[in-house]
């Protein structure tokens, strides 16, 4: 920062290299003098072949200049409902130059911007600005406009029976969404920047009266001490705001439907929505919504039972199953029918390795089949997962490497891992799989009990924004239950969840005994 002799401070570039980011940056007003803002303005964007200068008369008497970004603004729009009419404009009222150029402008969205830095911000948001001679204030104009992603099927998120639209990557499109959802006013919209270099744009929803004014004003700042150089996905800030970043369970949701967002926006929870990313983050979170798919509201109630009990069981299979399997072979062999004990001993003859080697190939090669499935292209990708398993566990099998049980055994937790709804929820149980198994080689099945005691008392003692995580379950109550091991009908359905909501009103218009059918006397048509 400089000083000029007047007293007045004189607007340094180098000054934007010594600060966080634009926001941080001194409110230096606009000088009077065209030239003086133009040469600041081109000193700061040097060497920028894409930031166009387009110098201009007002009429035939007043210099101004038009700034913009190509590639981010309207540049049609603005030569036909900017440019050409303040050209061509010949009855000019000087003293009132600037309220004569809004009126010509044909934009609805215009804003009077004042200093160096809200031209910064302003241009980079894709909107041109004005400057004028003679003025202190510029105008910003609201014409932005980029490329982007259509509207699609989120492809993370495989839908069965729901709405077929997800995110993407601008945040416009991802709040419209919501409001296509949630049309009451009261649902809120508290937009931020966070990144010193990338002024990635976040915006934090909720509805008024039903979330709670404390767990919103939590989840703000914790976004607002987030100090960074730049924000590419929501993965950054997940990272950085949750309370345990060293466990392996979720804290917050992701997701990419705009369904799943609006339900838990209608349960009190906050949704985090950033630019460039079409995953949005939902806080808080517990154990019982990571078992919870969006289907399960969109079926029958028995229907969502029976899947939900059935997604609990292959839960523990895919957690326990190689371990179970490795303690009862290693220490516990009694535990086998005598029949299935000699065949199992009969296939392992001839292999090399303790059951927990073997366990530890079969289940590293697995993953390692998976991901490669993933990182390549989709039309690839499948066939290399399935023709690759089949292969290489036939191929193990027959140079005696692991036996055919163990293929079985880890066949079968693959296949359960699939059936989790998240994909953050497959993810932990993948990681703690392994640990589990060295207890289980070690120890045998009082390693597998001392394995899920340690995970458990992990599980108790994890918060999500104060939200405890197993909340839905302990303390106990009734009310809360209706949506973890079962899914009651929706007529039943009658409260909120109380452990983040502060409105725990009906959530239906049926009252809590009122049950759907024809009305009495009536023919139910």
């Amino acid at each position: 920062m400089k000083f000029m002799g007047n007293g007045k401070k004189k607007f340094d570039f180098q000054t934007i290299q010594m600060n966080e980011s634009l926001h941080a940056l001194p409110e230096i007003p606009l000088d009077p003098e065209l030239n003086k803002n133009i040469d600041i303005l081109k000193s700061a964007y040097k060497d920028c072949s894409d930031v166009v200068f387009r110098e201009f008369r007002i009429g035939s008497s007043v210099n101004a200049a038009l700034v913009y970004i190509d590639g981010l603004s309207n540049t049609e729009e603005v030569d036909q409902h900017v440019l050409m009419p303040l050209i061509r404009k010949k009855d000019l009222d000087c003293d009132a130059v600037f309220e004569s150029t809004k009126e010509e402008i044909s934009i609805s969205d215009l804003k009077e911007i004042y200093s160096i830095p809200d031209v910064f911000k302003h241009i980079s948001i894709g909107n041109p600005i004005i400057l004028i001679e003679k003025q202190t204030k510029g105008i910003s104009i609201g014409l932005p406009k980029w490329e982007k992603r259509s509207i699609m099927e989120p492809e993370a998120e495989s839908v069965i029976r729901g709405p077929r639209e997800g995110f993407i990557e601008t945040l416009r499109v991802n709040t419209s969404l919501l409001r296509r959802k949630i049309r009451h006013p009261l649902l809120k919209m508290k937009q931020m920047t966070i990144g010193r270099y990338t002024e990635t744009q976040v915006i934090v929803a909720y509805i008024e009266g039903i979330a709670d004014s404390t767990l919103v004003n939590e989840v703000t700042s914790r976004l607002k001490r987030i100090k960074i150089d730049g924000i590419l996905e929501s993965g950054y800030i997940e990272e950085m705001i949750i309370d345990y970043p060293f466990s392996p369970f979720a804290q917050v949701l992701q997701t990419e439907r705009p369904d799943v967002a609006a339900a838990c926006l209608l349960e009190g929870r906050v949704v985090i929505l950033i630019d460039g990313t079409p995953i949005t983050l939902i806080a808080p979170c517990t154990f019982a919504t990571l078992l919870q798919a969006p289907e399960d509201y969109y079926n029958q109630f028995y229907i969502s039972i029976f899947i939900r009990w059935l997604r609990y069981v292959f839960f523990f299979i895919a957690l326990l199953g190689p371990s179970a399997y490795v303690a009862i072979l290693t220490f516990h062999q009694e535990m086998l029918p005598t029949s299935l004990l000699l065949t199992i001993a009969e296939n392992r003859e001839q292999i090399p390795f303790p059951a927990l080697v073997e366990a530890f190939i079969m289940e590293i090669t697995f993953e390692a089949l998976r991901e490669a499935g993933v990182r390549l292209p989709k039309q690839v990708g499948a066939a290399v997962s399935i023709v690759g398993a089949l292969v290489i566990g036939q191929a193990a099998t027959a140079a005696g490497l692991v036996s055919s049980p163990m293929v079985m055994v880890v066949a079968i937790t693959g296949v359960a891992s699939f059936l989790m709804p998240r994909y953050a929820t497959g993810i932990s149980i993948r990681i703690l799989r392994f640990p589990i198994m060295i207890l289980a080689g070690i120890l045998g099945l009082l390693g597998v009990m001392v394995g899920i005691t340690a995970i458990v008392a992990h599980l108790c003692t994890l918060k999500s924004f104060g939200v405890p995580y197993f909340n839905s379950t302990a303390p106990l109550k009734l009310h809360n239950l209706k949506d973890v091991l079962i899914r009651a009908p929706w007529w039943a359905m009658d409260t909120r969840p109380d452990f983040f909501s502060q409105d725990s009103s009906l959530l239906s218009r049926q009252s809590s005994n009122q049950k759907p059918g024809p009305s009495k006397g009536g023919d139910g048509s």
